[in-house]
């Protein structure tokens, strides 16, 4: 009479499992990751597009652009902001570049920092070897 044989895993189909979890772990990180920093990337553009949009409601309202952001521009719902908005005027009231500055996890990133001017040309300042403008600016 054969027993049957107890229930359960054995060693082998265990590796296998693992095996396997380690061939998707190491093809989905890196793409949640960069899916991440695209976030952020999108984020920080968002942000340059509402500065631009407050600079020209002033300089309507003014006659000229501010040469300093305010304090209050809120542009982000991520509270560790991995972007820094700053303003360029020249000390002039006539022109800006408002420049999104990488921080925290983008640092490293391939993107580099994004520029926006006031006749609305996008640029890309810092862009690693290899990258497009377009390609940063688009995704």
């Amino acid at each position: 009479m054969r027993r049957p044989p107890p229930p359960g895993f054995t060693l082998i189909e265990l590796m296998i499992v693992v095996a396997v979890m380690v061939i998707l772990g190491t093809v989905a990180v890196p793409s949640y990751n960069e899916y991440i920093r695209g976030v952020h990337r999108a984020d920080a553009r968002a942000g340059l597009l509402q500065a631009q949009q407050w600079l020209e409601r002033a300089a309507t309202a003014n006659g000229v652009y501010p040469t300093k952001l305010p304090a209050d521009l809120t542009w982000t719902r991520d509270s560790s902001k991995r972007y820094t908005i700053s303003l360029d005027s020249g000390n002039t009231t006539e022109a800006y570049t408002l420049i999104a500055t990488r921080r925290g996890s983008q640092i490293g990133h391939r993107c580099g920092d994004f520029a926006l001017t006031h006749t609305g040309v996008r640029e890309t300042l810092n862009l690693a070897t290899g990258t497009s403008a377009a390609e940063c600016w688009s995704r």
